[in-house]
């Protein structure tokens, strides 16, 4: 069983940095894609940023300009760097690995935006 352990999440004044970090158990190069989703209160889980295993990458046009995804693969790991974060962003993160017939969720970590 794949395990995905998000860490980085915390709070922080609109305006700050936040990364967000996720290790995987094995290989990420064995997935079609590594992503970013996030679920506020009351709202869908949506998707973030998602990185593809030909190494194509995808925003969520809230995020453009100000999040960027990005991989270590000898580390196992994905990152996503937020800059410019704003109250709106406040949300569980959730790590996502796509393989052939499944998904796979790390836990989710809680960013928090102070106004």
């Amino acid at each position: 069983q794949v395990q995905l352990v998000e860490s980085g999440g915390g709070l922080v004044q609109a305006g700050g940095s936040l990364r967000l970090s996720c290790a995987a158990s094995e290989s990420i190069l064995r997935f079609l894609g590594m992503g970013w989703y996030r679920q506020a209160p009351g709202k869908q889980r949506e998707l973030v940023a998602v990185i593809r295993g030909g190494g194509s990458i995808n925003y969520a046009d809230s995020v453009k300009g100000r999040f960027t995804i990005s991989r270590d693969n000898a580390k196992n790991t994905v990152y996503l760097q937020m800059n410019s974060l704003k109250p709106e962003d406040t949300a569980v993160y959730y790590c996502n690995a796509e393989a052939f017939l499944t998904d796979y969720w790390g836990q989710g970590t809680q960013v928090t935006v102070s106004s």
